[in-house]
């Protein structure tokens, strides 16, 4: 099955990602850019969407001379679990 996401993520049809452990995880590539949050604790990914964010990241590269070609945010944290707050 590795092989095949392997392919299709060649393909572009998924996007895979390595938080924490460093484990693979994929994701089916929708086209629309997002980034991650992760629980240090449980794992949980919640995906989010911010303009501002975005607005920031090229104003910061302009600022650098840089062009963003790509880029990924993951803001790793703890959710917002019982167990997982018990764990802080």
């Amino acid at each position: 099955i590795y092989r095949i996401l392997t392919q299709f993520e060649t393909a572009g049809i998924v996007n895979r990602h390595r938080f924490i452990d460093g484990q693979a995880v994929f994701e089916l590539n929708r086209g629309i850019h997002h980034d991650h949050l992760v629980c240090i604790h449980c794992g949980t990914v919640v995906e989010f969407v911010d303009e501002l964010i975005e607005t920031h990241q090229e104003i910061i590269a302009k600022q650098h001379g840089f062009t963003i070609k790509a880029h990924n945010l993951v803001i790793y944290g703890v959710c917002s679990q019982a167990i997982c707050q018990q764990k802080m």
